[in-house]
Order: structure tokens, then C-alpha cells, then sequence
């Protein structure tokens, strides 16, 4: 049985990851509409794996015995303009993140819960790629400035992922 204080945490954990999947789609759908596929690909795909998050917590409390409570999920606010600066607001939101897995994680062993740590450990490695990820792109906008051959190239990357 997953102890009622980290069930509760992973509700709340649970409503971040949907809330980074909502923010990543309106991200995607602001590129889609920009003609910029590559941008919005990368972006559906971290939607995806956002959505993978919050479904891999559900099914850790459900295993438990515990109580899954899924959340209404608020509209997320996008202040970007420029590219660069999308990427930077996601890699803030990534960091806040790793911030709140890492909080789960002290949870975890500070009520010696040892199949959450299990699970967390996945989630904090997971994280570790998530920043670096986003990362890389971020480093790639900062290289290349306003070049708008440049952007169409790293468009075209992009939509490999």
C-alpha cells in the first residue's frame, strides 16, 4: 500500500505532468501554425512524453492500492515571442520540474518508501535528459541568432525527432 502522503504528492506531481503536456501542445500548436512542423513536432513530442509521465505515475499509485485524482487542468499562458524564447521557457519549465521530482524524492526516503525512491530514481534520471534536451535546441537558437536560413535548417532537424 503506497503510504497516504506520497500518494498525495504523486496527485499533485500527476497534475504537473499534464500541465506540461498542455503547455508543450499549446507550444506545438503556435509553431503548427507558424508553418514551422520541425518546431512543432519537437514540441508534440515532449506533449507525449509529458502525457507518458502522468499515465506511468497513475498506474504507480493504481499498483499501490492507492487513490488516483485527475485534476483540471488550467490554460497554459504563453508570453514568447521569438523562438529562442519558447525554449527557454521550457527548459525553465523542465528545471521546475526536476525541482519537483527531486522534492518527491527526498519524500520517498525520508519516510522510507522504497518502490516510490525505485520509481523516482527513473523520474530523476529522466529529467537529467529532459533538461539537456531542451538544452541543446536552446543552444542551437542562441547560435543562430534571427538567420532565417539557419532556422529553417534546425526547422528541418527538429522534425526528425
Amino acid at each position: 500500500m503506497i503510504p497516504e502522503k506520497m500518494n498525495k504528492a504523486i496527485n499533485d506531481q500527476i497534475a504537473k505532468e499534464l500541465y506540461s503536456e498542455y503547455l508543450y501542445l499549446a507550444m506545438a500548436v503556435y509553431f503548427a501554425e507558424k508553418n514551422l512542423d520541425g518546431f512543432a513536432n519537437w514540441f508534440y513530442k515532449q506533449a507525449e512524453e509529458e502525457h507518458k509521465h502522468a499515465m506511468k505515475f497513475m498506474h504507480f499509485i493504481i499498483e499501490r492500492g492507492g487513490s488516483v485524482k485527475v485534476p483540471a487542468i488550467a490554460e497554459p499562458k504563453l508570453k514568447a515571442k521569438k523562438y529562442i524564447e519558447f525554449f527557454k521557457a521550457a527548459l525553465d519549465h523542465e528545471k521546475f520540474i526536476s525541482e519537483s521530482i527531486g522534492k518527491l524524492a527526498d519524500l520517498a526516503i525520508e519516510i522510507n518508501d522504497h518502490a516510490s525512491k525505485s520509481l523516482l530514481q527513473w523520474f530523476v534520471d529522466e529529467q537529467v535528459e529532459e533538461e539537456a534536451s531542451t538544452e541543446k535546441v536552446l543552444n542551437y537558437l542562441e547560435m543562430i541568432g534571427d538567420n532565417s536560413g539557419a532556422i529553417f535548417m534546425l526547422n528541418a532537424e527538429l522534425g526528425k525527432r
